[in-house]
């Protein structure tokens, strides 16, 4: 009795349906059948009710599936700790977004590095437009992209904690003086914004449609770079907290009230091939997080 038999016949079991179990296992539906017959002839006993429409077990059937289930997770969990200690090398390649919520991923890859310390990371600050390029072209393993983010074809980790809209300002500006902003104060300011897709689709929901006021001077992809405008009195910056520290700089961040605030993802395009590291690395994200992967 081979183990890809049992396979073979969890899959089918699972499925209800040997054509269904057959493209999950990437096989032919004959040779699953011919598998199956023969397993049958093995044990001396009908596992299958052959008169239904759909796959249903005989009672010998039900019995077997169990045991087949304990059989195959022993032997999943035997062949992960066998693997457990050996050594994982490679670059993970990620692209990602400016956000605080990048903390969880340098915590856990810190921990990931621990157990295989010649695993690199390799991270690439950009935007979410060229974060699901380059993730679909291969280039990038994962991407840390802001919410809301569209992420058809995508599987994803919501990581915890968010982030606070606002605006990034000169202490010169009448604004810095502020405990908080509305967005109508937004009509009166020379803004820089994000140059990503969907920042200006953002803007429009936040004032109902009412942007045709708003005086956009820059766009920006890195809001350091932003930062910089901002000193030199181009205008000030809409943006997240956190990711510019304004301690002794001539920047102030002021938030909107009511609350504004976004999450993160972490995301890879569905169907992707892993490498051990990356592979590696996910558990780990999912391990230290306390979210099961998807």
């Amino acid at each position: 009795m081979e183990l890809r038999v049992l396979r073979y016949f969890q899959a089918v079991v699972q499925n209800r349906n040997i054509s269904r179990a057959a493209l999950q296992l990437h096989v032919s539906q004959p040779t699953i059948s011919r598998q199956l017959h023969d397993l049958e002839e093995e044990l001396g006993i009908t596992l299958f009710d052959r008169g239904s429409r759909t796959i249903q077990l005989t009672d010998s059937g039900e019995y077997f599936s169990n045991q087949v289930n304990q059989i195959l997770a022993l032997t999943d969990k035997t062949l992960a700790n066998i693997h457990e200690d050996q050594d994982i090398r490679g670059n993970i390649v990620i692209g990602s977004s400016e956000a605080r919520s990048f903390l969880n991923i340098a915590q856990s890859f810190t921990g990931l590095q621990k157990k295989y310390p010649h695993i690199q990371l390799d991270v690439i600050s950009t935007n979410a437009d060229q974060i699901r390029t380059s993730i679909k072209s291969g280039y990038y393993d994962f991407g840390v992209i802001m919410e809301p983010g569209d992420k058809t074809d995508y599987d994803f980790i919501r990581l915890p904690g968010e982030s606070r809209w606002g605006l990034l300002v000169s202490n010169r500006s009448p604004l810095a003086t502020r405990d908080h902003l509305e967005l109508s104060d937004l009509a009166g300011e020379k803004l820089l914004i994000s140059g990503q897709h969907g920042m200006r689709e953002q803007l429009n929901d936040w004032l109902g449609g009412n942007t045709t006021q708003l005086n956009v001077v820059a766009t920006y992809t890195l809001l350091y770079n932003a930062s910089l405008m901002v000193s030199a009195g181009m205008g000030s910056a809409l943006c997240l907290d956190g990711i510019i520290n304004t301690n002794q700089s001539d920047l102030v961040f002021v938030p909107f009230q009511p609350r504004l605030t976004s999450g993160t993802s972490l995301v890879w395009h569905h169907g992707q091939h892993h490498s051990a590291a990356a592979e590696a690395f996910l558990k780990q994200l999912s391990s230290d997080i306390g979210q099961p992967l998807p």
